[in-house]
Formats: C-alpha cells, sequence, structure tokens
C-alpha cells in the first residue's frame, strides 16, 4: 500500500502523462484503492446480486472518480471516491435490479419511501402507517401505496421456490402455474356449431353425441337406438353435411 504522498505522486503522474502511460497509473491508482471497492460493495451483497458483480459496478464508479479528483482539493481520495462508488452500486440497482421494468418517477418514489419508513419506525418503536409515512414524505397516501407496492417488483422468486414453507417437498410455484388447454383451439368451432346443433332433430343429435363424445361405434349405436348400422351410417353422413354446408355459409 502506498502512503498518502505516494499516492498523491501517483495521481500527478497520471493527470500530467501522454495517453500511453496514463494507463499504466490507472491500474496502479485501481490496485491501490480496490480494496475500498469491495469492502462498499459487501454493503449490498444481500441485495440478490454476486458480490463480484457488485466488484465490478463498483470499480466503475471508481475509475469515474479516479478520473475526475482534484488534487488541488484538500481531501483524502478515498473519501472524495466512496460517494461516487456507492451512487454508481445505487444507481445499478435502481436501473438494472427490477424484476419487471418500472417508471423511474416509481423507483425514485420507492427508494423515498423506503428510507423514510425506516427512520419513521425508529422515532415510532412500530411500523408507520400509510396516513404517517404520506405526512412525513410531504406526498399523499395514494402514492405511498403505489410506492410501496412495486417493492414486490424488485425481487426475483424462483419458480421452484416453495410456497408455504422452507420444505422442498412442499408446493411450488411451478406447481400452481397452469397448462395450454388442447381444446383451446375449438372453441370458436364449438361456438359456431352450436346453433346448427340445436336445430337437429333430437335422433341426429344423440347419433352425434354417442359417436363423438362417448366414442361408440356405429354398430353400438345402432343397437343403442334399435335401428340399423346402415341406417346410423347415413344419418350421420347427412347431419355431418349439414353442419358442415351450416359453417361454410
Amino acid at each position: 500500500m502506498l502512503d498518502r504522498s505516494e499516492v498523491r505522486r501517483l495521481f500527478r503522474d497520471y493527470q500530467e502523462s501522454a495517453d500511453g502511460d496514463r494507463l499504466h497509473f490507472r491500474e496502479r491508482l485501481v490496485e491501490q484503492y480496490i480494496g475500498l471497492v469491495e469492502f462498499l460493495a459487501r454493503r449490498f451483497r444481500n441485495r440478490g446480486e454476486p458480490l463480484e458483480d457488485l466488484v465490478q459496478v463498483g470499480t466503475i464508479g471508481l475509475l469515474k472518480a479516479i478520473e475526475r479528483f482534484d488534487l488541488e482539493r484538500e481531501v483524502e481520495f478515498s473519501t472524495y471516491a466512496t460517494p461516487t462508488i456507492v451512487g454508481e452500486l445505487k444507481r445499478h440497482f435502481r436501473d438494472k435490479g427490477w424484476a419487471v421494468r418500472v417508471p423511474r418517477r416509481l423507483q425514485e418514489l420507492h427508494l423515498e419511501l423506503t428510507k423514510v419508513v425506516g427512520n419513521l419506525g425508529q422515532e415510532l418503536g412500530r411500523s408507520p402507517t400509510v396516513a404517517e409515512i404520506a405526512k412525513a414524505a410531504g406526498t399523499t397516501e395514494e402514492n405511498v401505496l403505489e410506492g410501496l407496492e412495486i417493492a414486490q417488483a424488485y425481487n426475483f422468486t424462483s419458480l421452484d421456490a416453495p410456497i408455504d414453507s422452507d420444505d422442498s417437498g412442499s408446493t411450488t410455484f411451478a406447481d400452481q402455474l397452469g397448462s395450454e388447454d388442447d381444446q383451446l383451439i375449438n372453441l370458436e368451432y364449438r361456438a359456431a356449431l352450436a346453433p346448427e346443433m340445436a336445430k337437429l332433430p333430437e335422433r341426429e343429435r344423440r347419433i352425434l353425441y354417442l359417436r363423438f363424445f362417448s366414442g361408440m361405434t356405429q354398430s353400438e349405436i345402432a343397437d343403442r337406438l334399435g335401428i340399423s348400422q346402415m341406417h346410423v351410417s347415413r344419418l350421420l353422413n347427412r347431419t355431418l353435411m349439414r353442419l358442415r354446408e351450416a359453417l361454410e355459409v
């Protein structure tokens, strides 16, 4: 680790050097302060992002701070860089940490309300009401409810996560998902056929039901109705032709 005078010398070399040498000095500065980035990134590690990804985001903030740092200001670089690194991490979660894209206005409202709720909880010693939150935030109760509700869009939940407990054998979200109805494609045809079916004589309707819904053969239908199989065949063909013509019209 470099001491303060060595760091200032390194910054001066970085700022005064040509483009080819600047990269070398910048890499040395990053090595000097990468520990600060890792320390700040750990503060955000319980938000569902890998620590390695957070360090990369924080490093972007570090590079911005290196580029903007003014040696003439009597301030330690670590003090100057910390808000920039933290800001980059917060911006990452604000812009990319939402499971569903939420308008920026609502994202900022959610972050503001989170702070207000935390402060009120400490002051009151209990969870604040919606009215209390609205008064402290200087907004309406409707906005408070909207801002708190979008928190559900922030977290991802695995479809394999158990609903009622942490027991891996319990019901999961995936178990509750519906499946595509194979008969849905026939809905339009059934709706169009319904009026025509109502016009058929009772015997023809019964033959259709026994053949296509009960799965009976023509011989079985003939035995059920007490007529010949040939008669069942003629009635079935005539009825299907009538329905087919009605659909074409």
